[in-house]
């Protein structure tokens, strides 16, 4: 039986477009690459991203959401007792504070420093604060606490090792807005509605916002210099 020429010419046409379009999957099948970070922010950190790939033909950026542990000094331990409780200075002050940061970035590809591989990025952040208060001897030990809205930019830079493992290396700068400090049975508003404030002794006034913002080091401007690695998934 002849075969006709137009036949086999359409078969081979269907097998190209079959096998280009399953190049295409595969090259846009890598979902998405985790990263395990490692460096200072404002106090030494540790954190976990995600970056999503391929959300769509039409968006233009990589997005990446994460979440980030830092150890950070809560603030002046004298100050915070004055402020939060009350006027008494014995036992022996100890504090610890940490934050930690929720973060979207959406990430454009550039070229940094002669590095193609390179990123920069801008998104909104969320932190949970909190420092820990405690004289020993004193009978006292307390918490402040601040939830606050914020955002961050930054650049990074990847490196291949591996063919599934890249070296990561990211700058950035966050900006936390001020929020209501709680401590005790006191908190204050940047606002100034505040609850059961104390009275500084020396001036015989009320403190105010200013105050316990200048006593406790909730996250404001947050330097982050990181690196860590990065997987595919």
């Amino acid at each position: 039986m002849k075969t006709n020429p137009i036949y086999l010419l359409l078969i081979f046409i269907s097998c190209q477009q079959i096998n280009l379009t399953a190049q295409n999957s595969n090259k846009n099948s890598k979902p998405a690459d985790l990263q395990i970070m490692a460096g200072m922010n404002r106090g030494f950190g540790l954190g976990s991203n995600i970056v999503f790939y391929n959300l769509s033909q039409s968006f233009p950026f990589e997005l990446r959401f994460g979440i980030g542990y830092t150890w950070l000094n809560p603030g002046n331990s004298a100050d915070a007792r004055r402020i939060f409780i009350n006027d008494a200075t014995n036992g022996t002050p100890e504090k610890k504070g940490h934050n930690i940061d929720l973060r979207m970035d959406l990430m454009k590809s550039a070229t940094i420093f002669g590095h193609t591989h390179s990123y920069w990025y801008i998104g909104p952040r969320y932190s949970f604060f909190k420092g820990n208060f405690r004289y020993v001897g004193g009978n006292e030990d307390f918490d402040v606490t601040s939830k606050q809205f914020g955002f961050g930019t930054g650049i990074e830079s990847r490196y291949q090792m591996t063919s599934n493992l890249k070296f990561v290396i990211s700058a950035g700068l966050d900006y936390f807005f001020p929020a209501l400090m709680q401590g005790h049975d006191t908190s204050y508003s940047p606002d100034n509605d505040n609850v059961n404030p104390r009275t500084n002794r020396d001036t015989g006034d009320k403190y105010k916002f200013k105050d316990a913002n200048n006593a406790i080091k909730q996250p404001e401007l947050m330097p982050r210099i990181q690196m860590g690695i990065q997987w595919n998934l």
